[in-house]
C-alpha cells in the first residue's frame, strides 16, 4: 500500500485511456449558487468529507444545489484501489470518534429529509468501521427526529459480526453497491469479492427483514447487457429491494477507461427488466447514482421509518 495517497489508477502508457467523446445525453450541471456555497462552508466548517466531492459525483451541483449531500466517513483516504474511483487510496489515518456528532450536527443545521452516509474502506480495521456507522445513525436520531437514514457500506470482507453492528441501529436504507459484474471485479475492485457483496446484502436481509436494501450497477465498463441482468437476478436473490442503474464516467485518464456510453433506450430496458423480476424500485439512467431519489425510496417503501415516525412528514430538530 503506497505511503503516499494518490487518486491514480491505471497507467495511461499501458491502457489505452483516452476518454470517450460524451454523448448529447451526458449533460453534466456545474456547481453554482447559494445554496452550493453555503453547502460547502459547512463541510469545511465541520471537517467533513462528502463522496460528493471526492468522487466527482456527476450530481454535485444538483444536489448541492438543493441542499443535499451524501457524507463520507472515516476520512478520505480508502485501503482499496477500484479502477474507477477518485477517492485517494492509500494508508489512511486513525478513526476520529468524534465524527459521527459534526456529522449529526450538519444534518440538523441542513435539516434534511433523508441523509446518506458512506465510507472508504477501511481494510486496517477488523470491523471495518462498522461502529462509526452504527453511531452516526443513533446520533442522527437523537438531533432530527423523522430524518430517515441510508447507510452505503463497505462490504467489511463479508463479516457478519460487523454488518450486525450497522443492523443493530436499524438504518432505513441499508445499500452495498455490486458495482459490476462478475466477470469484471479482478479489473474493476481488484481487492473485491464477489461473494462479499452477496453476503452484505443477504444477510443484512436476514438481520432484519424490515430493513429496505439496495444495491447499485455501473454499466460501460466492457460488460453486456446479458451480464448485467445476469447480476440484478443475483441481486433480487439476495432480497434487494432498490436498485439504482448508471453510466460510468471516467474521473481522468488515470482511472480505467469507459467502454461504451449506454442509451437512454438501453436504461429504459434495464429499468423495466428490474421492475419484471420483482425490484420494489428501480432508477435506471446516465446519470443515476446511488442516492438519486432516496427520499422518495424511503417514504414510499420504508416499515422501520413508518414504525420510527409514523405520518410524521418533515424532521424535528431537537435542543441539544
Amino acid at each position: 500500500m503506497p505511503f503516499t495517497p494518490t487518486r491514480d489508477r491505471v497507467d495511461p502508457q499501458t491502457l489505452n485511456t483516452t476518454p470517450l467523446r460524451r454523448p448529447e445525453w451526458i449533460r453534466v450541471r456545474a456547481p453554482a449558487g447559494e445554496t452550493y456555497q453555503w453547502v460547502q462552508s459547512l463541510m469545511r466548517s465541520k471537517a467533513l468529507h462528502t463522496v460528493c466531492e471526492e468522487a466527482m459525483c456527476p450530481n454535485l451541483g444538483e444536489c448541492w444545489g438543493a441542499g443535499t449531500a451524501t457524507f463520507l466517513m472515516m476520512g478520505d483516504i480508502c485501503t482499496r484501489s477500484c479502477g474507477f474511483c477518485d477517492i485517494k487510496r492509500g494508508r489512511p489515518e486513525a478513526l476520529d470518534w468524534l465524527e459521527p456528532e459534526r456529522i449529526a450536527q450538519a444534518v440538523k443545521a441542513m435539516k434534511l429529509q433523508h441523509a446518506v452516509i458512506t465510507s472508504v474502506n477501511r481494510d486496517d480495521r477488523p470491523d471495518g468501521g462498522a461502529p462509526i456507522f452504527a453511531m452516526v445513525i443513533r446520533r442522527i436520531r437523537q438531533v432530527l427526529p423523522g430524518c430517515s437514514i441510508e447507510v452505503l457500506i463497505p462490504d467489511f470482507k463479508g463479516s457478519l459480526e460487523a454488518l450486525k453492528i450497522v443492523m443493530d441501529a436499524r438504518p432505513e436504507i441499508l445499500n452495498h453497491n455490486v458495482e459490476t459484474v462478475p466477470r469484471l471485479f479482478k479489473l474493476v475492485q481488484p481487492q473485491d469479492r464477489y461473494e462479499w457483496a452477496a453476503a452484505t446484502l443477504s444477510n443484512a436481509k436476514k438481520l432484519d427483514p424490515q430493513v429496505l436494501t439496495k444495491s447499485g450497477i455501473m454499466v460501460g465498463l466492457g460488460e453486456t447487457m446479458e451480464e448485467v441482468k445476469a447480476v440484478m437476478r443475483d441481486q433480487r436473490s439476495w432480497g434487494v429491494d432498490i436498485l439504482t442503474i448508471g453510466q460510468y464516467l471516467q474521473p481522468s485518464k488515470k482511472h480505467l477507461p469507459i467502454a461504451r456510453y449506454y442509451t437512454p433506450e438501453e436504461f429504459a430496458e434495464l429499468k423495466e427488466y428490474g421492475l419484471s423480476i420483482g425490484f420494489k424500485w428501480v432508477e435506471s439512467a446516465p446519470l443515476v447514482r446511488s442516492s438519486y431519489h432516496a427520499a422518495e425510496q424511503v417514504r414510499a417503501l420504508s416499515i422501520i421509518h413508518r414504525q420510527l415516525y409514523g405520518d410524521l412528514d418533515d424532521p424535528q430538530t431537537v435542543s441539544d
